[in-house]
């Protein structure tokens, strides 16, 4: 990127200004052909032969002989050997019986040496002729020089590695390197009927081309448009298929989670049956003591579910739009991490996301705090508290009334105490540890509700429980 001066290409712009030859590079050859973009060939032939031959002592009738020898042999060299005129491909030759002789003198023959060997001759300079070229304006130049050198068609691998070292040594920053042949239609070639393709039977688009060929060409068209129509029918149906839903369907035998919960009272099981992978592919809700109506409301939105994760609707959509619903039942629950659910079907796709969705029960649990700080005085405070005598009763050993009430006395009327239990402290608490029901306050979540006849009522904030 920080270079002053280069040497550009100039190939094709080079003819277009009517120059002999395309920059820093021997010719390739005497003759050349080149191939039209739109179709056609255009001979070049190389306008410095004459001062050339000139400058070496010919007279104009030489000079003229020369010439017409060249445009119809495309060589200055002699003529030992003709094409088959039956061969198409021109490459089978017949010797002649005496040369067909060019005029110049052989001393000469060097001077107008090519990078290409003529079709009817011998002769072609050396392709490190070229990398001497460059090699001779590289110091003058702060980058490379773009040009190709032009090696023989039968050069070798050695030659070609050959070539990039002797470039290397010679203290060039690029070279680039093309074998005669190797592209099927070559923009420049010193061959007519071949230009640049090795392939002895020539496609239609070659010079002389065939009714045959052209005909083979066509026939391989209509197959190929017809193999695209039939490729574009497939490729409909097969978008076709892939807009329509597939189901995963869950095998006979599957693993499956049973979760029991409670809202304000209300108690449920979820059942979620699993995918070999264990990701939930069906869902069940069975509620207890409650009516048909919302068993068969839950029953419903178990088989939605079901059906909507079996067809591939993923879990964290379904727990975005039903987590938060607000109806009735809803209330207090016993799951540390969800306190509270506004309905049931709030509680159980936040479990669900808590369950199959990682992160998320770490985002929306309310223990998700740091832990409490350890402190030994609480300990103490709380054993002083549960141990602190009680100055309204009577000291007294009497323990009757206790063991009335916790039904610990003996059949014969005697009190029966209990192993571990003898203390007054123990019995007074398993006596009202009975007490409480087994059920949470629907209204401040406390679990020190006591049966008040057939109902319960909570010692924390007096609501009713209903009846049993």
């Amino acid at each position: 990127n920080a270079q002053v001066t280069v040497l550009a290409p100039t190939g094709t712009i080079g003819f277009l200004m009517d120059c002999d030859t395309t920059g820093i590079e021997p010719d390739i050859a005497l003759v050349k052909y080149k191939l039209l973009a739109g179709g056609g060939m255009l001979k070049i032939v190389n306008q410095t032969v004459k001062p050339a031959l000139r400058g070496l002592g010919y007279s104009a009738d030489e000079i003229e002989s020369i010439i017409a020898h060249i445009e119809k042999y495309d060589t200055i060299e002699d003529v030992h050997a003709l094409p088959d005129p039956d061969d198409e491909t021109g490459q089978r030759m017949i010797p002649l019986e005496a040369p067909i002789l060019s005029g110049v003198r052989s001393e000469h023959f060097e001077v107008f040496d090519c990078a290409f060997k003529p079709h009817l001759g011998k002769r072609s300079l050396h392709y490190r002729g070229h990398i001497k070229m460059m090699a001779a304006a590289q110091p003058f130049l702060s980058g490379a020089i773009s040009k190709t050198v032009n090696l023989p068609s039968n050069a070798t691998v050695e030659d070609i590695m050959n070539t990039y070292i002797e470039g290397w040594q010679l203290g060039l920053k690029a070279i680039a390197i093309y074998r005669d042949g190797s592209k099927r239609s070559a923009p420049l070639s010193a061959d007519k009927k071949k230009h640049g393709s090795n392939n002895a039977t020539a496609s239609a688009a070659s010079a002389d081309g065939s009714f045959a060929d052209v005909e083979a060409v066509l026939n391989d068209k209509a197959q190929l448009e017809s193999r695209i129509v039939d490729l574009e029918t497939e490729m409909a149906e097969l978008r076709k298929q892939a807009d329509q839903p597939v189901r995963r369907r869950m095998s006979d035998t599957r693993v499956s989670l049973t979760h029991k919960f409670d809202i304000a009272g209300h108690e449920g099981y979820i059942t979620v049956g699993m995918f070999d992978d264990g990701q939930p592919g069906e869902l069940f809700i069975q509620m207890q003591k409650e009516g048909s109506t919302i068993g068969g409301l839950m029953d419903t939105v178990g088989a939605l579910t079901s059906m909507a994760l079996q067809y591939g609707v993923p879990l964290q959509s379904m727990v975005r739009k039903f987590a938060h619903s607000r109806f009735e039942p809803s209330g207090f629950t016993r799951n540390p991490d969800i306190r509270t659910a506004s309905s049931i079907t709030d509680y159980v796709f936040r479990w669900l996301g808590c369950q199959f969705i990682k992160g998320y029960k770490e985002a929306t649990s309310p223990n998700k705090t740091q832990a409490d700080l350890p402190l030994k005085e609480l300990a103490a405070i709380e054993k002083d508290s549960i141990n602190r005598p009680v100055p309204e009763l009577e000291r007294t050993g009497e323990t009757g009334v206790i063991d009335i009430i916790t039904h610990t006395g003996g059949s014969e009327g005697h009190p029966h105490i209990k192993s571990g239990g003898n203390t007054h402290a123990e019995r007074l608490n398993v006596a009202l540890g009975n007490m409480f029901m087994d059920i949470t306050c629907s209204h401040c979540g406390s679990n020190k509700v006591i049966r008040a006849g057939a109902c319960g009522c909570c010692t924390e904030c007096g609501t009713s429980q209903g009846c049993s």
